[in-house]
């Protein structure tokens, strides 16, 4: 049977009334019109649903099975309904969100705490880890959004949202600033103690293609994954580092750390926003994305 919709709605309201007038009322139609939809309904099936008495209409026995099952679906679709609507609210929902430790800590935490303020009810859940394992949860549907520092070389079956332009520096404590002059050729870098991320991350996979277009061949005598470690080790003398200037803006203006100008310049790159080119994201992480692209 093609039955429409409507017509086990306005059955609904009926048997749940008890009173064509009510569900006329409720349902902001005419009671013929209700009658008429009534009558469609039983020919269609092939049964009487309602008993006509003075006080109103009362299920049949056929009616009263039939409102069982109605009622269960009718019902549901309404719970959908105002689920969908909570969440375009955003009175409900989650968004998983994968990002370095990085990223998260100097781009992602100030945009998080502005959306947590607005919308308390959503439930933020974070995963640090490598972009490349990242990506790879981000594919399996295990996160919905990944935020990472561009460019990523494999994109064929992502969406890149552009969110904020930096720049990558070497940097050093005073003592290599003072060694170094503040300035220097980048094939002299080798001529000094360098600190830098271990590959797969994607900013030692963009230093290492900025080298290999100026045929500079830079050795590294410490290679760790934590970029706060480097800044660490670098503050503490171990050597010159590589490092995102809008990420340790404190640390240049406290005198901590210090730029070492290369020439050439470090080209600039971007931290996206990653999602699955073909997947609509909840509106939960929609909203977020929004906001950030919004504010920049």
């Amino acid at each position: 049977m093609n039955i429409s919709l409507d017509l086990y709605r306005i059955f609904y309201i009926v048997a749940k009334n008890g009173s064509i007038s009510a569900a006329a009322k409720a349902l902001f139609i005419s009671q013929p019109a209700i009658t008429f939809q009534i009558k469609k309904l039983e020919n269609q099936l092939g049964i009487s649903l309602f008993t006509r008495t003075k006080h109103g209409v009362i299920l049949t026995d056929e009616g009263k099975v039939l409102f069982d099952y109605v009622k269960n679906g009718i019902e549901s679709i309404a719970n959908g309904e105002n689920a969908l609507s909570n969440l375009k609210n955003l009175d409900s929902g989650i968004i998983r969100i994968g990002a370095s430790t990085t990223v998260c800590r100097h781009v992602l935490m100030p945009y998080l705490e502005i959306f947590h303020e607005l919308y308390p009810k959503i439930d933020i859940q974070i995963v640090n880890n490598l972009t490349t394992d990242l990506i790879k949860e981000l594919r399996n549907g295990n996160i919905d959004i990944l935020f990472l520092n561009m460019p990523m070389y494999e994109t064929k079956d992502l969406k890149i949202t552009f969110l904020t332009e930096v720049q990558d520096i070497f940097v050093g404590n005073k003592k290599y600033y003072d060694l170094t002059k503040g300035k220097l050729n980048i094939k002299d870098l080798n001529s000094f103690p360098l600190i830098f991320q271990k590959l797969p991350s994607n900013t030692r996979t963009y230093l290492n293609n900025y080298l290999k277009d100026n045929n500079a061949n830079l050795k590294p005598q410490l290679e760790v994954v934590s970029y706060n470690l480097i800044m660490d080790l670098v503050k503490a003398g171990f050597g010159i580092g590589y490092a995102t200037k809008e990420f340790i803006k404190t640390e240049l203006e406290n005198n901590s750390l210090y730029e070492i100008e290369v020439v050439p310049k470090v080209p600039k790159r971007f931290i996206g926003i990653a999602t699955i080119d073909k997947k609509t994201p909840n509106y939960s992480v929609k909203k977020l994305i929004a906001m950030m692209t919004n504010n920049n």
